[in-house]
């Protein structure tokens, strides 16, 4: 199966809410690799690899996100897969 890899933006009440946090466990239990970060607008960015159905699954969660989140907003473009990441991380 062919990696694919996404970016995102997600806007709304998404800092301070544990949403990086949860990103990362929800793309972890998918099986994803790349990163999530906040942005210094107030929006979280994230980058995510693997199976084009469990990057779908993701960005699903994306829209609602941990109960205290209020997302008003997810953008996302596919992207070219990197293919040398392990795990999915927070970066700070």
């Amino acid at each position: 199966m062919t990696a694919k890899r996404i970016r995102a933006r997600i806007s709304g009440r998404v800092q301070g809410v544990f949403y990086r946090a949860s990103a990362a466990e929800r793309a972890g239990e998918l099986g994803l690799v790349g990163w999530v970060r906040n942005a210094a607008d107030g929006a979280v960015e994230l980058e995510a690899e693997g199976p084009a159905e469990r990057i779908e699954e993701l960005i699903a969660w994306c829209r609602r996100g941990p109960p205290a989140a209020r997302v008003s907003d997810v953008h996302s473009e596919w992207i070219d897969p990197i293919g040398q990441e392990r795990g999915f991380r927070v970066r700070h």
